[in-house]
């Protein structure tokens, strides 16, 4: 018998193969539908547009009772994505999860995050005084990484 986690994985999944969101891409790995490949499209009138930007998806057996682990595996020049591809959005946080909240949702909310940064909770606080101070650099600086790694 299926498991709560595996029997809710494969809804949502099925969900999302048969509506994406707009310009969101969801391809389960072959051997364990528990990790998923994104592909999110930059957002139009963005210094992201026309960028594949991709991030794995990786759901423990506490799902939906705990977030899933999402990780850009594209480099992105964002004040809310690191580095090692971390992300801050709140909806991730697990003080802020409700097992109710679907992947649909999440992945939403990770499109309009690229669509607009939100420098009040940064993870890179030198790029989010770039964007509240800087726009113009900042776009400049996005739009390179984006051309360099997001192709």
């Amino acid at each position: 018998m299926a498991s709560t986690s595996t029997r809710r994985i494969q809804k949502e999944l099925g969900d999302l193969m048969n509506s994406p969101p707009k310009g969101i891409q969801v391809v389960p790995d072959e051997d364990n539908f528990q990790i998923w490949t994104i592909t999110i499209t930059g957002p139009p009138n963005t210094p992201y547009h026309k960028g594949k930007f991709k991030l794995t998806a990786d759901f423990t057996k506490d799902y939906p009772f705990k977030p899933p682990v999402l990780l850009f595996k594209t480099k992105m020049y964002h004040p809310n994505v690191d580095s090692d591809g971390n992300l801050c959005i709140g909806l991730l946080k697990t003080e802020n999860w409700k097992p109710a909240t679907k992947m649909s949702g999440v992945l939403q909310a990770i499109y309009d995050l690229i669509e607009t940064p939100n420098p009040d909770d940064p993870l890179v606080s030198s790029i989010a005084e770039q964007y509240t101070t800087d726009r113009k650099g900042f776009d400049k600086k996005a739009a390179e990484y984006t051309s360099k790694y997001a192709t």
